[in-house]
């Protein structure tokens, strides 16, 4: 006889059942109280428990807002607040210091963002056809230069024809935009910059990057439209798919339980992930080699080696679901108590600033959709991995993409991010010597 829970039961059972993002709404809850607790007496710690409770429990709360706006949820608004809320709530003194403080630097030590790189790198890499994944990386080149060239030049001449000056608005504004975030973009170019000028580095760096978090927030409203757009017209969109006509199996069936996996399967992909992630990390301390892409092409050479089991391939698969879908919103709450500073992104309110911006991260993004359509990829996803290449780094990668619900496509944004922008920085730095 089946045991039936009486009906207060039920009504507990049906409220476990609610859920803020991934956390059941009675453990959302008694975790704020318990919060509440540690941050009444100062008891906050990095330690990764307390770490795992803070960011999961603001960041779905964040992302539940922007979900709830209507307007603001179909271009990625859950993605936007899970980022920049929180740099409004470090601003104006809303979060505890204490936290904000362990959080910072529990971000900026735990190297969170890289383990998390390298599980949807590893996990999206794998689970592609091999003949789709190399015509993949060979196109994606065309829009990406194109749109590069393309938003350089209607960029500079609209921020000229608003009165910022071409080299003001080339220099500080458009080139920014498509450096490869903070780190690998705005502070190269502020050394560099500063070096001709005979300035400090932070005269510099305050210049350039509100250009570089302003174009990214444009980028992720851009993938929220586009996801919008291959709602409703679906002839336009892949579905995270890059071609068209690719096999039925380029990514693995995510609506049906695939079989044999286990928890072995799971760890085996898991570690296969930050093994990679060391190899890049090993190929930078040497060789100076950027990391991400250092482990993208390991990954690459792995899968069109044979060395990628069905097995490894469906556990690191399930690693990249876990990160995409649990781990993507902590993430961008992290980033935006530590890296986003407000008063940074306020002071490029300026029309000319935002209007020049905006054209530059349009253009980018709308010429990718058009030269995508042309070398017979899908436009709407040649546009989004175009607009990677004006995010915030890796970071601004993860949120574009989010916004745009097509995890699959960071081996192609990797790609957009660390090369295009390592290129576009080399580039302003020779023509910054000479003209600037």
């Amino acid at each position: 006889m089946r045991d039936t829970p009486p009906r207060w039961a039920q009504a507990l059972q049906r409220m476990m059942d609610w859920r803020l993002g991934v956390v059941p709404v009675p453990i959302a809850v008694i975790l704020s109280l318990v919060l509440w607790y540690f941050v009444a007496g100062d008891k906050v710690t990095m330690g990764l428990p307390m770490m795992i409770g803070v960011t999961v429990l603001l960041s779905f709360l964040c992302a539940q807002v922007g979900q709830s706006i209507p307007g603001l949820r179909t271009v990625g608004g859950a993605v936007i607040l899970a980022t920049f809320l929180p740099s409004v709530l470090v601003y104006y003194h809303i979060l505890p210091p204490d936290m904000v403080s362990v959080v910072s630097r529990f971000t900026k030590q735990s190297d969170y963002l890289f383990l998390y790189i390298a599980a949807v790198i590893v996990g999206s890499v794998f689970a592609m056809d091999r003949t789709i994944l190399i015509r993949g990386f060979v196109r994606i080149f065309a829009p990406l230069a194109v749109g590069t060239v393309a938003a350089v030049i209607v960029g500079t001449a609209v921020g000229t024809a608003l009165g910022l000056g071409a080299g003001h608005a080339l220099f500080y504004v458009v080139l920014p935009v498509m450096a490869g975030g903070v780190g690998d973009g705005a502070a190269p170019l502020s050394i560099g910059y500063a070096s001709v000028l005979h300035q400090n580095f932070g005269s510099q760096f305050a210049l350039i990057l509100p250009a570089v978090m302003i174009g990214s927030l444009f980028a992720i409203l851009l993938a929220g439209g586009l996801n919008w757009l291959g709602k409703r017209r679906p002839a336009l969109s892949g579905g995270g798919r890059l071609q068209p006509g690719a096999a039925d199996d380029e990514f693995l069936r995510r609506d049906e339980p695939p079989p044999h996996l286990d928890v072995m399967s799971i760890a085996s992909g898991l570690i296969t992930a930050v093994t990679l992630y060391l190899v890049g990390e090993m190929a930078f301390q040497l060789w100076k080699l950027p990391a991400p892409v250092v482990m993208l092409v390991v990954a690459v050479a792995m899968k069109l080696g044979w060395a990628v089991t069905r097995r490894l391939q469906l556990g690191a698969d399930a690693v990249f679901q876990m990160f995409a879908k649990v781990g993507t919103y902590p993430l961008l709450f992290m980033v935006g108590v530590a890296w986003t500073p407000w008063q940074s992104l306020l002071s490029a309110l300026a029309p000319a600033n935002l209007v020049t911006i905006a054209a530059t991260v349009v253009t980018l993004v709308g010429v990718g959709f058009w030269v995508g359509l042309k070398v017979n990829l899908y436009p709407i996803e040649a546009a989004i991995v175009n607009a990677t290449h004006a995010g915030q780094g890796g970071t601004g990668g993860v949120a574009i993409l989010t916004a745009a619900e097509r995890m699959e496509l960071m081996p192609f944004a990797q790609i957009a991010i660390r090369i295009g922008g390592a290129i576009v920085v080399t580039l302003a730095l020779l023509a910054f010597t000479r003209f600037g």
